[in-house]
């Protein structure tokens, strides 16, 4: 059984029972079945529509951390230039047409001039070079400055002064620990970040990161004359840079910002390891060194596409937008991030979830009042005139719905089964005495058919025999001509190959002998077929036959098979009468029937030989004449009734190598002479008892 099945059936057979249920299932089948289809897909487009709306807002979150990056990047721009072009500036580096200060007095100029600027424009370093390379700011060192002690290597790097070409705006550069310690050497100390284990993330063996991310505005000075005459470097670093990250996380989400106690982050990654960030990794450590993951990792800074999804960020998962950064040459260096924890808007939405079930539930459990109490207005009613029905069942004819409250259909249904009970009362009535006066008459026929109904039943018997035997008649003169045909061709061929070859065929001489004998034993088949068909032009020679006698010689010829099967015979001779009878046709009989008794005990048994007289003939034979019986019971299996009903009717076999022919030709040689053969089940069982009936010598 299929599973669910037994809970159809019983679902089935509740609402068969009664209109009530068939009600109800049609008043709260739709509430059961369309309510929570409706809240599934409410369900279902609320979380679509949440998580756009969570996306939708991270990613207007990341265009306004976008922008204030490139504002930073502007300042420093703007601010690069307000200095490049500053009268002050120009006059530390020599009034045009006039001689140059000397080296050493030009330093001392520049140096606090530009840490004034740096400070003043909130630059992590201002500097200046000759259009060779060469520090112009070289002096002994100075407090918070940047310039290098004069005689150090502290010349522009290459990559720096290739930014001369870049235009004019600042642009984003990953300088390696030397190049940064050239430019500035104070900060230095912010680089060098240890990278910490990061789940998922992508394996590296490194375990720190030396190179700085800076913003960095490269400018070319021209005096009044148009002339170059200096490089000004100015630019932020941006490794750990905690005022950066944290003035953009204020930006992006202010106090307030963020409902349901949602906190937002903001993190700058170097590739993909956060160098500055307001993410925690527990209480006020910062997860600087942490790394982003391989899938983020993958879309962004090799795919160069912008994350808007849920992320797994150090410890919980966000609502997060990813960005690439890229240098002055469009390769990718890194990445900004902003986000949003997400629990928060989680819970409230399960919260949200909740509710909208809950008055689901409340307006099912409403609806569901009302149409049981509307269903009932209909199922009473009904209920009520199916028990008045009831009741005339139970003989109470006098069983009436009488006057209902409803006006409707069901109302008029009610006063006119009241008035088809009255017509059905009435009705009744007059049938009572017309079957009283059928009875009578029907009486009266019965004595009249009664008599001629025995002898009517016996032609129709012998009808069918008739038709029976005409019919195998038939098709054994049929099968007869047509088999005695190529016997008699084969014989023929077969005589022929015998004297054609002579003493050339002694080699096979014992085959074409079995030949012979198979040839024979077809014609003598086809000669009994034809016996059986058409008794009357094959009938033996009659004698009057001791039955006993005849039973113990056709046990002589099975009793090779009874032994084989182990069956033990049991003798009972009680017939004193003679039988007319042709002996090899009833010997045929009793050794078809021992045949059978033996096939139903492989396994051995016990077979009783009865004989008897019946003085007063079988049973339901019309014979009063007298006559001897031959029972033969054998301790088998027994008969099935429906083996009964069939088992003397042609063709019909209980065994696979069977033909079906036996029976049924006893059954017609037996009855050639008058007598039957009758077969039951035996009492007490198990076993099968064949009784041959035959005419009694007339004295």
């Amino acid at each position: 059984m299929m599973p669910g099945t037994g809970w159809a059936r019983q679902a089935r057979y509740w609402l068969t029972r009664s209109v009530r249920h068939k009600l109800l299932a049609m008043a709260l089948g739709p509430l059961v079945v369309v309510f929570p289809l409706l809240v599934a897909a409410i369900s279902l487009w609320g979380n679509v529509a949440y998580d756009r709306l969570l996306i939708t807002k991270v990613r207007s979150d990341l265009a306004v951390a976008h922008g204030y990056f490139d504002k930073v990047l502007n300042d420093v721009n703007l601010g690069t230039q307000a200095v490049g072009n500053s009268h002050r500036l120009l006059s530390a580096l020599g009034a045009p047409g006039r001689h140059s200060l000397p080296a050493g007095t030009q330093a001392r100029q520049l140096a606090p001039l530009l840490q004034t600027e740096r400070e003043r424009l909130d630059l992590d370093f201002l500097r200046l070079y000759a259009l060779d390379g060469r520090p112009l700011d070289a002096v002994p060192a100075l407090p918070h400055t940047d310039a290098a002690p004069a005689g150090t290597n502290s010349h522009m790097p290459d990559r720096v002064a290739q930014l001369r070409d870049h235009g004019h705006t600042a642009a984003l550069l990953l300088l390696g620990a030397n190049e940064l310690s050239a430019l500035a050497p104070r900060l230095v100390s912010r680089t060098g970040i240890a990278l910490l284990p990061t789940p998922n993330a992508t394996p590296t063996e490194r375990t720190r990161e030396d190179r700085a991310m800076v913003g960095l505005r490269v400018m070319t000075v021209h005096n009044l004359q148009g002339q170059a005459v200096a490089v000004l470097v100015a630019g932020v670093l941006l490794n750990q840079n905690l005022d950066f990250i944290d003035h953009i996380n204020r930006v992006v989400y202010p106090e307030g910002a963020l409902p349901f106690g949602s906190q937002g982050t903001a993190t700058l990654f170097l590739e993909d390891v956060r160098i500055t960030t307001n993410v925690r990794l527990f209480q006020d450590q910062r997860a600087i060194g942490t790394r982003v993951s391989r899938e983020v990792r993958e879309a962004v800074l090799t795919q160069g596409h912008t994350w808007l999804d849920r992320a797994f960020v150090v410890n919980d998962w966000y609502v997060s937008a990813y960005q690439p950064l890229a240098d002055a040459q469009g390769e990718r260096i890194g990445m900004l991030y902003v986000g949003y924890l997400e629990q928060p808007f989680r819970l409230v939405r399960y919260a949200m979830l909740g509710v909208m079930a809950l008055i689901f539930l409340m307006v099912m459990a409403l609806a569901s009042v009302l149409s049981v109490r509307w269903a009932r207005s209909i199922f009473k009613p009904v209920e009520r005139m199916n028990h008045v029905m009831q009741q005339v069942e139970n003989g109470q004819a006098n069983a009436r719905v009488g006057q209902l409250a409803a006006r409707d259909e069901l109302g008029s249904l009610a006063n006119h089964l009241d008035s088809l009970l009255d017509v059905v009362a009435d009705k009744t009535a007059a049938l009572q005495r017309w079957g009283q006066q059928l009875d009578q008459r029907v009486t009266e026929r019965t004595a009249e058919l009664a008599a001629s109904h025995e002898s009517l039943r016996l032609a129709q018997q012998q009808l069918v025999k008739s038709e029976k035997l005409a019919v195998m008649g038939q098709l054994a003169a049929s099968v007869a001509h047509e088999i005695n045909n190529p016997i008699a061709v084969m014989q023929g061929n077969l005589d022929l190959m015998r004297d054609t070859l002579g003493p050339a065929a002694d080699p096979v001489r014992t085959e074409m002998r079995l030949l012979d004998e198979q040839v024979e034993r077809i014609r003598l088949i086809v000669q009994q077929l034809l016996q059986h068909a058409r008794p009357e032009e094959y009938a033996g020679y009659v004698e009057s036959l001791d039955v006993n006698q005849v039973l113990r010689d056709s046990q002589v010829l099975v009793n090779h098979r009874l032994h084989s099967a182990g069956i033990r015979v049991v003798l009972d001779e009680g017939a004193t009468q003679s039988a007319p009878f042709n002996r090899q046709e009833l010997q045929q009989v009793l050794i078809n029937l021992l045949i059978n008794a033996c096939n139903a005990m492989p396994l051995g048994g016990v077979l009783t030989l009865r004989t008897r007289d019946c003085p007063h003939g079988l049973e339901g034979s019309g014979d009063v004449g007298g006559g001897v019986t031959i029972e033969v019971e054998d301790t088998g299996p027994g008969l099935a009734p429906e083996t009964l009903e069939r088992l003397f009717q042609p063709f019909f076999t209980t065994h696979s190598d069977g033909h079906g022919l036996g029976l049924w030709i006893s059954l017609s040689l037996v009855e050639r002479y008058g007598g039957d053969i009758r077969a039951r089940h035996a009492v007490p069982g198990p076993g099968a008892v064949f009784t041959v009936y035959l005419r009694a010598e007339s004295t």
